[in-house]
């Protein structure tokens, strides 16, 4: 099967933590002998973020690092005819611009020769969703999307005829543990500083608990403005910067527990969602302490997969228990890969597209239709 996908971007994972996933999905299409081509924006801000910052370099770095994928950079003039030819499947991502996005959905009902999907990621159906009314899906068969809230809202607002929930999950021919005889720290924290939404979890949730606690810590992660830069100074905690997503398992690896600190929007109105960074660290094997986020589609087990912090005490309590009691430790890292690599790798999640393109019927769909 021939597949066509238009991506925000694949060969860079600044500030984009999609990237992830999508690296992953079209590896293990790869493997399974589909043809696969990626469409990407010349011009993407986040390709123009990583240039800016560490140079050409990190693209090479990329190349090494996955061989075997490769995107196809386009601009306006792009030409779809060409682009889609043999196709069978397109996907098209919500960070696309609207006027792409509509002019794949004519295409499609031009030539009536592809299955068309549109992939939402992100929280903008529920904090924006001025932004997402903007987008044509007229003629797509339907939406694939990251949380069953989000596949909800699609059908209720009108957005589109079909949707289905397609969550995120780890690519484990990357992430998984990598026993090292070097310990860098004790704590690492991987994630982008972002725009407000999270200034007050870091500082009571991970900030305050470090500090309290003498911990030797490292944060990775890009937009960090000059004072949350110093919060960190301030505490102790060594700000790194940038971290390719292909070199998170060896800094888990050399570190002895990482927290989730979610964005407040998928706090507060997208439960169910946990984003890449839950799927990452359970597959490589470090314990986990989470700041709460509601699990309403029981992905994971609290408690046992990773531990949960309702407040800045208990932060501190827990991450003390996780580093004094190896056993311990071990134990719930050993639950949380358990749980990733029964439910939730990106070899699952390819199933599950392959089973929703295989129950498309030749027609689209006249009724909203949902599918769990």
């Amino acid at each position: 099967m021939k597949l066509v996908l238009f991506y925000h971007s694949l060969i860079s994972d600044w500030n984009h933590g999609n990237a992830h996933f999508l690296r992953g999905v079209i590896t293990e299409l790869i493997a399974r002998d589909h043809d696969v081509r990626v469409f990407e924006p010349a011009e993407s801000w986040s390709v123009q973020n990583l240039i800016a910052d560490h140079g050409e370099d990190a693209i090479a770095a990329f190349q090494t690092a996955y061989p075997g994928l490769t995107s196809e950079r386009y601009d306006a003039a792009l030409d779809l005819d060409e682009a889609l030819d043999g196709a069978d499947v397109v996907i098209v991502h919500e960070w696309n611009e609207p006027s792409l996005v509509a002019r794949i959905g004519a295409h499609r009902a031009r030539t009536q020769r592809y299955r068309l999907l549109f992939h939402d990621t992100h929280h903008r159906s529920v904090t924006a969703p001025e932004e997402m009314s903007r987008y044509d899906l007229e003629h797509y068969d339907g939406v694939l999307a990251f949380g069953r809230v989000i596949r909800d809202l699609y059908l209720e607002r009108g957005w589109a005829a079909r949707a289905w929930t397609w969550h995120e999950a780890a690519d484990t021919r990357v992430f998984m543990p990598r026993p090292t005889p070097r310990r860098d720290g004790d704590l690492v924290w991987i994630g982008n500083w972002g725009d407000g939404e999270r200034s007050e979890e870091l500082r009571t949730m991970l900030i305050e608990p470090v500090a309290r606690l003498g911990l030797r810590a490292r944060v990775h992660g890009v937009r960090y403005p000059d004072h949350a830069s110093a919060a960190l100074h301030a505490a102790g905690i060594t700000y790194a910067g940038w971290l390719p997503n292909f070199l998170v398992p060896s800094v888990f690896a050399r570190h002895a527990v990482t927290v989730h600190v979610p964005r407040r929007p998928y706090v507060e109105a997208l439960p169910g969602i946990p984003t890449i960074r839950v799927f990452e660290a359970l597959a490589c094997g470090i314990p986990l302490v989470s700041c709460p986020w509601n699990d309403t589609e029981e992905l994971f087990s609290a408690g046992r997969d990773y531990l949960v912090a309702r407040d800045r005490q208990e932060m501190h309590d827990l991450l003390r228990i996780v580093l004094q009691d190896r056993r311990f430790a071990s134990q719930l890292a050993t639950r949380g890969r358990a749980t990733i690599l029964s439910r939730h790798t990106c070899a699952h999640r390819v199933d599950e597209l392959l089973a929703i393109v295989a129950g498309l019927g030749a027609q689209a769909p006249s009724t909203k239709e949902q599918v769990a």
